[in-house]
């Protein structure tokens, strides 16, 4: 019997920053205490290769699972690794601290590759009254 495998990607999607989000334009995530953080490690794979990777990339990419195996990891071995990662639930790209708490909002294409922009920006403005796509918020910090 095999496990079924789940994903977080998602289609032709934006997630709009969280209602409780205090940033009021984008920005970078900083580490803590000198290493970088989840969110600083998600900013800093899509800021720079915008619509090359899926939410499913990102978040296995920034895991733990994926940062212990390190560089000198074989192919299979990361195959093995990402089937075993999303054997299970994983949060998606809507739990992320940069539509939380960084003011990012995330956009994924019709093939599932995701970018972001800033919720300053003209473009987060755009997206967010597009009613071609799927409109969703990030999660908020605090409950209601």
């Amino acid at each position: 019997m095999t496990k079924p495998i789940y994903t977080t990607n998602c289609f032709n999607t934006f997630i709009r920053v969280a209602e409780d989000c205090p940033a009021h334009t984008g920005e970078d995530p900083p580490p803590r205490a000198g290493k970088p953080t989840v969110a600083n490690l998600q900013y800093a794979m899509i800021a720079t290769e915008p619509y090359k990777y899926t939410s499913d990339d990102v978040i296995f990419a920034t895991s733990a699972a994926s940062r212990e195996l390190g560089a000198k990891a074989t192919k299979q071995e990361r195959t093995l690794a990402r089937k075993a990662f999303f054997s299970k639930g994983q949060a998606c790209m809507r739990a992320s601290g940069l539509g939380k708490r960084f003011g990012w909002g995330v956009h994924a294409d019709n093939e599932g590759r995701i970018a972001i922009y800033a919720i300053d920006s003209e473009r987060y403005q755009a997206l967010a009254r597009d009613l071609k796509l799927t409109q969703v918020r990030a999660m908020r910090s605090k409950r209601a």
